[in-house]
């Protein structure tokens, strides 16, 4: 069994090349990942990895190594899979982050509660682009373009986004006849987390209205704080369909200029690739999947 343990964690430093983040994953501290590492290259005589304060790379014998490794546990986690896809529900802790507009998927997540009540979800709300690999996700829900080659990805759907503004507002302020217009009113802007710009607001290209050419009454990186601005009348804002749908229906927000808004974006669900899924992840996908 330590043997086991050793290759679970060579493994998973392979895998992230940092025994910070290895250690975050086994619940160790990185001081333990080292000697872990330390008596299994001892045991074997040879060294598995090259090491320098900045990096961790594998060497021509790990890279051997971590091949059978690798294949070794897949055996292992296929064999804890068969048991526990026999018993009669999915089980366990399952980590999830979202973006926070994916707060209209709270009454989805609290149906897949109540229908797998042995699946205990573990939700993160964030606009940060999380690592999920290397900080233990066993799944993610994003929008937009899918840039990590490491996920395995199932299209969910599709929103648009909408130009928004209380109705106070615009009896102050007047409606904007046409995009150009949005250069005469107070602009509610979104800056993206992930890269730190402003996000272009999806007008037609001759308008010539990008975020740097709008008057931007207030800038932030949360789209409920956007909402909320909209809501207490400080501006117009961009945001997506079904993050003020509710306000819309109500009165409360009212749409502009929606000829002109030409931007959709999809959101996805991701989760590291595996050749088996755990059941209580294939139900999660599954789920959402069928009811959105």
């Amino acid at each position: 069994m330590d043997n086991l343990s050793g290759i679970s964690v060579f493994v998973q430093v392979a895998e992230t090349r940092s025994f910070v983040a290895a250690g975050r994953q086994l619940g160790v501290s990185s001081s333990a990942i080292g000697k872990s590492i330390a008596r299994l290259e001892q045991r074997l005589g040879v060294r598995l990895f090259h090491r320098t304060t900045r990096s961790i790379n594998l060497t021509a014998e790990g890279t051997l190594f971590l091949g059978r490794c690798q294949r070794v546990l897949d055996e292992l986690q296929a064999a804890e899979l068969e048991l526990s896809s026999s018993s009669s529900e999915p089980r366990g802790k399952l980590r999830v982050s979202l973006p926070l507009a994916g707060q209209f998927l709270f009454s989805l997540l609290s149906g897949f509660a109540r229908r797998y009540p042995e699946i205990h979800l573990e939700l993160d709300f964030t606009d940060r682009l999380v690592d999920v690999v290397e900080e233990g996700f066993d799944a993610v829900v994003r929008t937009g373009a899918l840039d990590d080659s490491r996920l395995v990805a199932r299209r969910l759907g599709a929103f648009r986004f909408v130009l928004v503004g209380a109705p106070g507002y615009f009896q102050a302020h007047g409606l904007p006849a046409s995009a150009s217009a949005l250069a005469e009113h107070d602009c509610l802007l979104y800056r993206v987390p992930s890269t730190g710009k402003l996000e272009r607001w999806p007008l037609p290209e001759q308008a010539g209205n990008g975020p740097q050419n709008l008057r931007a009454a207030m800038v932030c990186n949360n789209i409920d704080m956007l909402v909320n601005a909209a809501l207490a009348g400080r501006g117009i804002a961009c945001l997506p369909e079904f993050a003020v749908k509710a306000a819309l229906q109500s009165g409360e927000l009212q749409a502009v200029l929606t000829e002109e808004v030409t931007r959709t974006l999809h959101f996805s669900v991701l989760w590291p690739p595996s050749r088996f899924i755990a059941p209580k992840l294939r139900c999660f996908v599954d789920f959402i999947s069928l009811h959105l």
